[in-house]
Parts: C-alpha cells; sequence; structure tokens
C-alpha cells in the first residue's frame, strides 16, 4: 500500500528531525540542515529540542498508525497524525522556510491523499 510506505517514510524523517533537533543540534550537520550559525544553535538548544520533541510525537504517531493496521483500525490515527503533520508544515512554511512546504506538508497531502484513497 503506497499510504503505508508514505507514512513510514514520514515518521522517518520526523525521527531523523527530532535527532537533529534534539541531540545534534550545535553540529555542523544539524547547523547547515536548518541554516543556524554556531551562536544561534547555542543560544536556541533547548527550544530546538523542544521541536524535535514534538517531531517525535509526530513520528510516534504515524508509527502507531502503522502498527494498528492500514487499511483498518489505523486509518483514524494515520489521518489526524497526517494532517497534524500538513498543518505543521504549512505553518512552518509560512513562518520559517518555503523549504519546509515541500519537505514536510507536500508528502503529508500526499499520504493523506492515498490512505483516504486506500492506495
Amino acid at each position: 500500500m503506497i499510504g503505508a510506505v508514505l507514512i513510514g517514510l514520514i515518521a522517518a524523517l520526523h525521527v531523523y528531525i527530532l535527532v537533529l533537533e534534539m541531540f545534534l543540534w550545535e553540529t555542523p550537520r544539524a547547523r547547515k540542515a536548518f541554516g543556524t550559525t554556531p551562536e544561534f544553535a547555542k543560544a536556541s538548544r533547548v527550544l530546538a529540542a523542544n521541536q524535535g520533541l514534538y517531531n517525535g510525537f509526530l513520528a510516534a504517531g504515524l508509527i502507531w498508525a502503522l502498527l494498528l493496521g492500514l487499511p483498518g483500525a489505523g486509518q483514524g490515527v494515520a489521518l489526524f497524525f497526517l494532517a497534524c503533520v500538513l498543518v505543521a508544515g504549512v505553518y512552518g512554511a509560512a513562518t520559517a522556510s518555503r523549504l519546509i512546504l515541500f519537505v514536510q506538508a507536500v508528502p503529508a497531502a500526499l499520504a493523506l491523499a492515498a490512505t483516504l484513497g486506500g492506495v
């Protein structure tokens, strides 16, 4: 099922973001990914860790949906968490970087469509 594969990829992306924001925020890799300076990364590390935790919750919800099964009991859970990812992606694109639209919101929209369509 395409929807389940997309959900798995989105969950993996959010686990990766969690790792970057919670554990690697001040490293060159994370600074490059988020376009920050060493000074900004140091000053914002607690805020970034908080954001990382939220990304972990999104990943956990998507993984939960997959464990419940698609189609089936996980469908509603998947739709809820994909909608959360979509809203977060649109908000991030509007307030932080347009790139977030393509990294987060578009994949969530595609997964939503595939899940709703039973594909």
